[in-house]
C-alpha cells in the first residue's frame, strides 16, 4: 500500500486549519497524490466511533428480509415508490445490494428542491429505528465536513479562493450520497476484466463526484490501477483509516490535472461490506476550471452539475432505471 496508495495524517487540517507551516505540508501530501495516483488513505480524521456506529446499522439493514428491505426501493423494484434514484436496490442488478441515501437535511415539505432531477425523499423510518436513523444523520455530517475539509485543501493547492467549497456545496443543494454496498456471496462475477483476465464482483469504473471517501471493511478486495503503467495493486484493510479518490467532476473541474482514477473489486465468494461517501456539489454548480483559477480553455464541455452527472451515470448498470 505504501508503494502506490500514500496514507496522509490529516490531523493538522482538522484540528488546526489550512493555513499552519504543518497543514500546508499536508496540503502538499494530497495534491502529490492527486496527481500520482489519484488515492490516498487518510488518518487522523477522528471519526473511528461514528464508523464502528454506522457500519453496524449498515449490517442491521442488509440482515433484513427482502420485503423490508424492498419498502425503500426506487419505482423500478418497487411500483408502489414515487423515487427513481434514491434507495435501495437489490444484488440481482449488478451482483450486489446497495442502499443511496441523500442528504438528510431534505425533508418531505422541500417541494421546490424536490422538484429537481435526483433529489428524492427515502423515508427510513419504514425500515429502521430511530437511533438507527439518528447515526446515519450523524455519520453524513461528519464526512460532509471531512468532504469541506479536503476539497477546501485541493482548492488550496490551487491557491483558489476557499469559499468556493460553501459556494459550490450548500446543503441541502448538493448530490452529495452516502451509499450502503453489501456484496453477498456472489456464485459468478459481474464482469471478467478485458485487461488481465480476473474475475470481478464490481465494474472497473471511476467515481462522478468531486471525491469519494470510502470506508470497506477487513474482506478487502479493492483495487486502484496505476495510470503510468496499467498494473493493479490492492488496497488493504485498515479500520483506522478512509480511502480517498478523485472523481471525474475533479477531473473536468481541474481540466484533467487531478484525473479520476479506475478502480474495481474483485469477485470474492465471502461477504463484504463497504460504505462510500460519494461527495457531489450542488446540482446548479458549474464544473468550470476557472473556478480554481485555471485559465486555460476548458477540455470538457462546461456543464452544471446536475447534467454532468445523469450523462455520468448511464455507464453503471444499477442506475439504468
Amino acid at each position: 500500500m505504501s508503494e502506490i496508495i500514500p496514507k496522509i495524517d490529516i490531523n493538522q487540517l482538522v484540528n488546526q486549519g489550512l493555513d499552519s507551516t504543518k497543514s500546508k505540508n499536508v496540503i502538499k501530501e494530497i495534491k502529490k497524490a492527486c496527481l500520482d495516483i489519484g488515492f490516498f488513505s487518510i488518518k487522523g480524521h477522528g471519526l473511528q466511533s461514528e464508523i464502528n456506529s454506522t457500519l453496524l446499522v449498515c449490517r442491521k439493514f442488509f440482515n433484513l428480509p427482502y420485503d423490508k428491505k424492498i419498502k425503500v426501493a426506487p419505482k423500478k423494484w418497487n411500483k408502489k415508490s414515487t423515487n427513481t434514484y434514491r434507495g435501495y436496490f437489490p444484488s440481482y442488478v449488478n451482483g450486489k445490494e446497495g442502499l443511496d441515501i441523500g442528504d438528510p437535511k431534505l425533508n418531505p415539505t422541500m417541494t421546490k428542491i424536490l422538484s429537481k432531477d435526483k433529489f428524492e425523499y427515502v423515508n427510513l423510518n419504514k425500515i429502521l429505528d430511530l437511533k438507527s436513523i439518528q447515526i446515519i444523520e450523524e455519520y453524513f455530517n461528519c464526512l460532509f465536513n471531512l468532504g469541506e475539509i479536503l476539497f477546501k485543501a485541493i482548492i488550496k493547492s490551487f491557491n483558489a479562493d476557499e469559499e468556493l467549497v460553501y459556494k459550490s456545496f450548500t446543503r441541502p443543494k448538493t448530490l452529495t450520497t452516502l451509499r450502503f454496498n453489501y456484496y453477498p456471496k456472489q456464485n459468478k462475477p459481474v464482469e471478467l476484466s478485458n485487461q488481465d483476465g480476473k474475475k470481478l464482483g464490481c465494474e472497473t469504473h471511476v467515481d462522478s463526484g468531486i471525491i469519494t471517501i470510502l470506508y470497506q471493511d477487513k474482506k478487502g478486495g479493492l483495487q486502484v490501477q496505476n495510470r503510468h503503467n496499467s498494473k493493479w495493486h490492492d488496497v488493504p484493510f485498515d479500520k483506522d483509516s478512509f480511502i480517498v479518490n478523485t472523481g471525474l467532476a475533479l477531473q473536468y473541474l481541474t481540466n484533467s490535472k487531478f484525473k479520476a482514477t479506475n478502480h474495481r473489486v474483485l469477485f470474492n465468494k465471502s461477504k463484504r461490506f463497504s460504505i462510500p461517501f460519494f461527495f457531489e456539489p450542488n446540482y446548479d454548480f458549474r464544473i468550470n476550471p476557472a473556478s480554481l483559477k485555471i485559465m486555460k480553455k476548458p477540455l470538457y464541455k462546461v456543464n452544471n452539475y446536475e447534467i454532468f452527472l445523469s450523462q455520468s451515470l448511464k455507464k453503471f448498470k444499477e442506475y439504468n432505471r
